[in-house]
């Protein structure tokens, strides 16, 4: 089944959030603890919308 324009560039933003998290990783030594502990804590205020959008998929469903 062919995949729809909308899909398409849905799976290119994952692939953009899958990208920065690998920039993210591959700079974590240039950083202190006190700035990876604050960089942490500002991430993880993004994981339950992640979350959200993962079980609305499970669910095969939307907003």
């Amino acid at each position: 089944m062919p995949a729809s324009g909308e899909l398409i560039r849905l799976m290119n933003y994952v692939d953009d959030i899958n990208a920065t998290l690998r920039r993210i990783s591959s700079t974590l030594g240039t950083i202190t603890d006190e700035e990876k502990k604050r960089l942490s804590e500002y991430m993880g205020s993004v994981t339950s919308g992640f979350g959200e959008v993962l079980s609305q998929l499970a669910k095969g469903g939307g907003k």
